[in-house]
């Protein structure tokens, strides 16, 4: 068994002298090797920069993001000729549970194939590829599709 580990620095700079109120949820996030740096803040409504991602919105991405890879990999190595993925994942954070947690995330992508490409095949390997999928099997909510298969 193979195993990857992965880091993350989580950098916050500023007071909490002024309260719960007054204290900036900005802050910035690195994973090297990568290069890039990403300036987050948290949800709107938990007083964030709305103009930045959340942590929220970062958990839905990566589940979206995984699943597409999955797929890709999987169509790869089937011969699915896959010619775009787009998704719109979306997922609900319940704050009336104890403890508060995401309960479902919801991947809708739309996958467009060549025409005569078998839409159930698609769907086949979309199901497979959700399977396999680590962020998702991680996740401790319900992680539901709903694709759409259209013609390129």
């Amino acid at each position: 068994m193979t195993q990857h580990t992965y880091s993350a620095h989580i950098a916050w700079n500023g007071t909490t002298a002024g309260g719960y109120r007054s204290y900036s949820r900005d802050h910035s996030a690195a994973a090297p090797p990568a290069a890039q740096e990403l300036r987050l803040s948290a949800d709107p409504v938990f007083r964030g920069d709305q103009e930045l991602l959340n942590p929220e919105q970062l958990l839905t991405a990566a589940a979206s993001s995984c699943l597409l890879l999955s797929f890709l990999a999987l169509a790869s190595r089937t011969g699915l000729d896959i010619r775009s993925y787009e998704d719109r994942a979306a997922s609900v954070l319940d704050t009336g549970t104890e403890p508060v947690r995401m309960t479902e995330v919801v991947l809708s992508p739309t996958i467009r194939v060549p025409a005569g490409t078998d839409h159930k095949s698609v769907r086949t390997a979309l199901e497979q590829a959700h399977r396999g999928c680590y962020i998702g099997n991680t996740l401790n909510c319900r992680v539901r599709l709903q694709p759409t298969v259209a013609e390129a």
